[in-house]
């Protein structure tokens, strides 16, 4: 069915604009004066050249999903039916691929599909987590409250990532910037003043010819170089994706020192935060346990969250098995077991989530404040050592001369 584009005038002569599907121009008329538009231009959507080239079309955002829920959260509050609010949402859309996911949505739910159903055909946009918490809402009814928690944990899940990520790019951003820095000096700077020594036909102090074969070295092999690390990081990245390399990598992740420890923080942050929001909607234990492990990143900590789920169906409680795994600090177990005691699991999650979201905040700022001095000594050694080598003979030759 067509789409058209059209722009008019409301009953209080304001203008507006919006894009219509209908079979006709005639039906798109009919329905803006329904609606009190009036002066109404109508045209045609031009075909997107690009719509199938799935690469050049725009990506479905964390904030695309959130606006998404909060506002769908509202719309079913106010008693507007399903199908109407998606439709809504379908119209007021700016996003090109998330317009078109909701006409796909909402044309599988009038064909009589549910809503988690029609959304479980995106797996990229609603994860298993998304689906199971919709599902749970229509089921008993409460899926206003859902979209809102929904939303509320999604935005607590980007700014958990935002944190990880910034508190990782800055030490990276400043390594690679020193290399290549470092790399600039001895490819071009030191090249010029060994031409400029060659002439003083005497030997050049110790540290000076150290740096002058170094740069040597790396000026001859530059692209040996830069191929063998392209291969190392292809290598690196391909045996990651392997089972093996996974869990190898992902263990020794956790073990690293400063790294390691945000990293864990944020991954207790994010498995009580998950676990909490699931259990508080009516999703059973044993599926929100199995989500949430599969959504970890995190093989040694999947592998935790899942030994802990064949524990509970045997019977046994959820603080000893995360105990025994050694992942998951005493504390948060501690706090675990008394939520199940208790009865207030849910809760007792939330709260940790809540604790741990600021530990990762502290964390970020501590690896920060440990990261700067230690960059700065490190540039400070290494350029600062390269610039004194290189004016030693210069020292030399002024100390002749007096």
């Amino acid at each position: 069915m067509p789409v058209y584009l059209w722009r008019g005038k409301d009953r209080h002569n304001k203008t507006k604009k919006g894009e219509m599907e209908a079979p006709s121009v005639d039906v798109v008329r009919s329905e803006l004066t329904r609606r009190k538009i009036t002066d109404a231009k109508i045209k045609k959507k031009p075909k997107d050249l690009f719509e199938n080239v799935s690469f050049m079309q725009p990506k479905v955002k964390a904030s695309d999903i959130i606006i998404f829920c909060r506002q769908f959260s509202t719309m079913i509050d106010a008693g507007l039916p399903i199908i109407q609010c998606l439709d809504i949402l379908y119209v007021q859309n700016d996003n090109k691929t998330f317009k078109k996911m909701l006409k796909d949505v909402k044309s599988n739910v009038e064909s009589g599909q549910t809503l988690a159903e029609a959304l479980r055909k995106y797996p990229k946009q609603f994860d298993d987590l998304f689906v199971n918490m919709i599902s749970a809402g229509e089921a008993g009814g409460i899926l206003d409250m859902i979209l809102r928690r929904l939303s509320a944990y999604l935005e607590k899940a980007a700014k958990l990532k935002a944190k990880i990520k910034g508190g990782m790019t800055y030490p990276l951003v400043t390594i690679v910037i020193a290399i290549i820095v470092v790399g600039i000096i001895m490819v071009f700077v030191i090249p010029v003043f060994e031409e400029m020594f060659s002439g003083m036909g005497s030997a050049l102090p110790v540290a000076t010819q150290v740096v002058v074969n170094l740069s040597r070295a790396i000026k001859s092999n530059i692209f040996y170089i830069i191929g063998a690390t392209i291969i190392f990081i292809y290598v690196m990245r391909r045996f990651y994706r392997t089972e093996k390399g996974r869990v190898l990598m992902d263990d020794l992740i956790l073990k690293v020192p400063l790294f390691g420890d945000l990293i864990r923080k944020a991954a207790v942050a994010k498995f009580t935060r998950t676990t909490g929001t699931m259990l508080s909607s009516g999703v059973a234990i044993l599926d929100a346990l199995e989500i949430v492990a599969k959504t970890s990143g995190n093989k040694t900590i999947e592998k935790a969250v899942m030994d802990t789920r064949t524990a509970i169906a045997e019977g046994r409680t959820m603080s000893d098995p995360l105990a025994e795994s050694g992942v998951f600090p005493s504390m948060v177990c501690q706090m675990i077991a008394v939520g199940e005691s208790t009865g207030a699991l849910d809760a007792m999650l939330t709260k940790i989530a809540d604790f741990y979201e600021e530990e990762v905040d502290q964390a970020v700022e501590n690896l920060t404040s440990l990261i700067e001095p230690f960059m700065i000594v490190f540039l400070g050694v290494v350029v600062g050592g390269l610039v004194v080598s290189m004016y030693l003979p210069i020292f030399k030759m002024a100390a002749a001369f007096e």
